[in-house]
């Protein structure tokens, strides 16, 4: 046997183990408590949910498993799309606890589950056959269900003949039916690869496949057709995110006939902002955990596996395009500028504070502050590192974005300054300011040309990898941070005025000056 298959099966075997373990049953209830306990339960599909799976009802549900339950459960006719957060629990919903509550419930007759690859999709519907098999509740309440097949060869049928059918979606789903019925039930969960992602056409053959061959399966004019896919959206080309655009079309067609809609879509994040960290899952987890977790997580990842944010690595600036060297002497720079970028918001989004240095063609990116954090740790950082290398002795440039606001954001710096009894001259850079995404891909020819390079000394640090993250990751369009290149951009541009003027010196001449050295006009 392959050993990935045995591993399988023992894994499974461990499994179905647990789940007798977990599901005992009351030997002392009368017959007519059960029967009321289970028409009950039959009303909630939380609550049957919780009392039939405990060793999964470990928390109680989230706002979004609730949605997707009853959309599922009310509708007969609809599409959904479950945009769900990595660890959100989507599958143990979607592709065991709904389906088997419809089945129970008589409206579920059968379900085609497709998965990214065949094991994957056996795996996910051996969730399915072992609780039909080993959990003492269900078999309690509704009796022995299972018949005949096996996970292991991608389907199985029930006592009362619903069918469980697992595919990849590499594998052709056209003509999918058992006898005179067809799927009523379909659940596409998982399918996308980073590898298939990269590749525009394959990834939308991807999503043809899904129109076409698999949603092609229902039964025209059957009675019951729920389609539902979900993933987390990690990247543009992903089978969710090309849906979620079709969905928001056929939802503005539908609106505009005056139909009532039946695409859907639930989303949901790990955590609503990167500011207070409040999750969406508050019965798990809490703020603190996920500020922990983004802590430890590269940014990239973070944003693209739990934000549902395109994080694509070098789309404008490349990785082999960040270069590192020691830095110069101050005093070896044709120009030197200090420049920021301080968000509204006290502490929600990322404040950025680069010391740009410019020599002959090069632009050496010297120190960095980075972080989600106050303006006044901002200020307290720039003293500390012009104090501990005696900026103050050189000709330096200090300027923050000139926004409405930033006149309170100067006086942040000058408050600093107040407390050490010497000052900053942090000026509001008044100029405007437009077409962010332009100015920030023009400084990309310098990056190209090899131009630029960053501080050895800070290689690794957390905020010079800040600042390598949000330039590898900005992209129009893409939600990234972009606080860090906005104010590279500004310090380049500002050194760059630096050096010019320093370069080409002022000169005045005398009109006598001008005079003599014309010719004789007469």
């Amino acid at each position: 046997m392959d050993k990935k298959w045995e591993r399988l099966i023992k894994q499974y075997e461990e499994h179905c183990r647990r789940i007798r373990k977990a599901t005992t049953v009351n030997i002392n209830e009368k017959p007519s408590e059960k029967t009321k306990r289970i028409e009950e339960l039959a009303k909630n599909y939380i609550k049957w949910f919780e009392f039939y799976f405990p060793n999964y009802a470990k928390s109680p549900c989230s706002w979004y498993q609730k949605e997707m339950a009853r959309l599922l459960i009310k509708f007969k006719i609809i599409s959904l799309l479950a945009e769900i957060f990595r660890s959100g629990a989507k599958s143990v919903h979607l592709g065991m606890g709904i389906p088997l509550f419809l089945y129970f419930t008589k409206d579920l007759f059968y379900m085609l589950l497709i998965g990214q690859t065949d094991p994957k999709a056996k795996k996910l519907i051996s969730k399915l056959q072992s609780q039909l098999q080993h959990n003492q509740r269900l078999i309690n309440d509704y009796g022995k269900r299972y018949n005949y097949g096996d996970w292991t060869g991608g389907d199985f049928t029930t006592i009362d003949g619903v069918k469980f059918k697992a595919l990849s979606i590499e594998q052709s789903a056209r003509g999918e039916s058992e006898e005179e019925n067809r799927p009523d039930y379909i659940l596409i969960d998982d399918v996308d690869t980073k590898k298939r992602c990269k590749n525009d056409k394959l990834s939308r053959e991807a999503c043809d496949t899904i129109w076409e061959d698999i949603r092609g399966t229902f039964d025209e004019g059957g009675e019951r057709q729920r389609f539902v896919v979900a993933n987390n959206n990690f990247h543009p080309n992903t089978v969710i995110n090309q849906l979620k655009k079709q969905f928001k079309l056929i939802n503005e067609k539908a609106k505009a006939a005056g139909r009532k809609s039946r695409h859907f879509i639930v989303t949901a994040k790990a955590v609503k902002d990167l500011s207070t960290f409040e999750p969406n899952w508050p019965e798990k987890t809490n703020a603190e955990y996920w500020r922990v977790k983004y802590d430890e997580t590269p940014y990239r990842s973070f944003m693209r596996e739990y934000q549902h944010t395109h994080v694509q690595d070098g789309v404008i600036f490349k990785p082999e395009q960040i270069q590192w060297r020691q830095r110069l002497r101050f005093d070896q720079y044709d120009g030197l500028c200090f420049y920021g970028d301080l968000s509204y918001k006290d502490a929600g989004d990322y404040k950025a504070m680069i010391l740009v240095g410019k020599i002959g063609r090069e632009f050496h990116v010297l120190a960095a502050y980075v972080r989600q954090t106050s303006r006044t740790n901002v200020a307290k950082w720039l003293y500390d590192y012009v104090f501990d290398n005696k900026l103050l002795n050189y000709n330096v440039k200090y300027k923050i974005e000139g926004l409405f606001a930033q006149d309170e954001f100067v006086n942040d710096f000058d408050t600093e300054g107040d407390d050490r009894g010497w000052y900053i001259p942090v000026t509001s850079d008044k100029k405007s300011k437009e077409g962010k995404y332009d100015r920030i891909e023009g400084m990309s020819g310098f990056f190209e040309r090899g131009n630029v390079w960053f501080n050895e000394k800070y290689k690794g640090s957390t905020d010079f990898q800040n600042l390598e993250d949000q330039l590898l990751a900005f992209e129009k369009g893409s939600g990234a941070n972009d606080d860090a290149p906005d104010a590279l951009q500004s310090a380049i541009k500002e050194v760059n005025e630096i050096s010019f003027i320093n370069k080409f010196d002022t000169r005045t001449s005398s009109r006598r000056e001008i005079l003599d050295k014309k010719k004789n006009r007469y």
